[in-house]
């Protein structure tokens, strides 16, 4: 049980709750004080209002009877007395009329002890002279405090009383109070409310990282098929793709090597067997030894070309597979196309478009170019008959140059072109003249990726086939891996 609850404290969800429970107390905890507060200043502005209009009102009357014929001070007496007893005060307001130091009329009739006629405050409105708005802080709780407005009553220019209106706020304050309890049972039920739909909510947010994690404890060397389901949009959406991406990846790396493994090995196992075989047959005359040793050599020979094509393979991974320099295009075409005459009898054509020359030199690897193409026009050779056309050329595309080997030979199947590039892959019902493991073209497709080019083909069964290397004029900076922050770097000098 207890490591059920340090499991559930240590869960993403729970610590999301959390920081959301914080946050949302804390505004709450923010809110209510403010709330109370503003409360509290309506309630004021609203009781200072309604203790203006209603002393305006008697104003009014005051400013009336100052105009009249007889003001004396029997018919301000009346006039206050009259609207003392008709006027209805709002809810805790009251009407006091003080003539000559008394307490002389009030509505309602009875007053609290913290205004009665004996209070402080009622000895301090005795002595107001001019127009007062004014509050007290009254210890009554009943009371609260006291706001309230005085109106001097002068007749013949002295002083003989007040006419006032006192609110006491107590009731208004208490109103506040209870809606600030409704207030807080209201919001403490929302609050709860919320934090269980969050918790479910972040639950259902957070389902894809659990079947992120559930779905990698799954995956295993042998099964590398396991997926999650992509759903909605955003960030944990995107993740999911990005690890199905990954996985994708990863298991065509895998199929990958798996394949290379097994091809290597089926190649390998030929010329084993064959050295084998031979070697326990071997008697003891000189000229079956003799043979014997020659086969045996031809094979390992053989062995070694397939050694370090895979090795040249595995080096066209890395960031210095490729030592660049400056190529002239012209004489590197025609150096490339005197070795190619040496390599059978053919017709060897050489075809250099003159506009190549007007974008610049090319910058590459000369010996890694030479190779790849290299191995393109033996493949022709291979393909082709005696006094067949072979032709090599080389033209400006754009920012590019394009290098390509065409010839008159049988041709490639268009279902073949495609798998041609791979590992150990040969194009089917073709009489195999070559000892190759299948290798060359997946190098010169390493070799012209590593340039940041591509090759492609183009042929038809019987009309021979157009293979293109198409490389960039300039070659970018080569990046690789900082062995401290495993982030891409520039690698000097390229």
């Amino acid at each position: 049980m207890k490591r059920f609850k340090v499991g559930l404290l240590k869960e993403t969800r729970t610590r999301i709750l959390i920081l959301y429970a914080a946050l949302m107390l804390s505004a709450v905890g923010l809110a209510v004080p403010l709330f109370r507060a503003l409360l509290f200043s309506r309630v004021y502005e609203r009781v200072k209002a309604d203790l203006i209009s209603e002393m305006d009102e008697f104003q009014a009357v005051y400013d009336d009877w100052e105009q009249s014929e007889s003001p004396t001070m029997g018919s301000l007496t009346t006039v206050t007395e009259t609207f003392v007893n008709d006027y209805i005060p709002e809810d805790d307001n009251f009407f006091i009329f003080l003539r000559d130091g008394y307490l002389y009329r009030t509505n309602p009739p009875t007053l609290p002890m913290a205004i009665g006629f004996n209070s402080e405050l009622m000895d301090g409105w005795q002595t107001v002279d001019t127009y007062l708005f004014d509050s007290y802080p009254s210890e009554d709780p009943t009371v609260g405090e006291v706001l309230y407005t005085v109106q001097p009553l002068v007749v013949e220019g002295e002083l003989r009383g007040q006419f006032l209106i006192a609110h006491l706020s107590a009731g208004e304050r208490q109103e506040v109070l209870v809606g600030l309890y409704v207030f807080g049972q209201v919001v403490t039920g929302l609050l709860a409310l919320a934090f269980v739909l969050a918790w479910l909510g972040t639950g259902r947010l957070l389902r894809p990282v659990r079947d992120l994690a559930t779905t990698a404890r799954q995956i295993t060397e042998a099964d590398l098929t396991q997926r999650i389901e992509v759903q909605g949009s955003g960030e944990l959406a995107a993740l999911t793709t990005a690890f199905n991406a990954m996985m994708n990846r990863i298991q065509s790396a895998f199929d990958s090597q798996r394949s290379f493994i097994n091809d290597a090995g089926h190649e390998l196992r030929t010329p084993i067997t064959i050295i084998r075989g031979h070697l326990e047959l071997m008697g003891n005359d000189p000229a079956e030894q003799a043979e014997t040793i020659d086969i045996v050599m031809n094979e390992l020979d053989r062995m070694a070309r397939l050694v370090n094509d895979l090795t040249l393979l595995m080096k066209s991974e890395r960031a210095d597979f490729l030592q660049v320099e400056t190529i002239d295009i012209g004489a590197f075409t025609q150096a490339l196309f005197d070795k190619a005459c040496t390599l059978a009898e053919r017709d060897w054509q050489l075809q250099i478009d003159p506009q190549v020359y007007a974008g610049g030199p090319l910058v590459a690897d000369y010996q890694r170019l030479t190779g790849a193409l290299l191995n393109l026009l033996n493949n022709a050779a291979q393909h082709t008959a005696l006094d067949q056309r072979i032709v090599l050329g080389c033209r400006p595309q754009d920012d590019h140059v394009e290098f390509w080997v065409s010839d008159t030979g049988v041709g490639i199947a268009a279902a073949d072109q495609a798998r041609i590039f791979e590992r150990f892959a040969r194009a089917q019902h073709v009489r195999r003249r070559s000892e190759g493991a299948g290798l060359g073209l997946s190098l010169v497709r390493a070799i012209a990726e590593a340039h940041g080019g591509r090759i492609t083909v183009v042929s038809q069964p019987g009309q021979g086939a157009t293979f293109t290397l198409r490389l960039p004029r300039q070659q970018p900076p080569v990046t690789s891996p900082d062995p401290l922050t495993m982030r891409p770097r520039e690698v000097a000098g390229v």
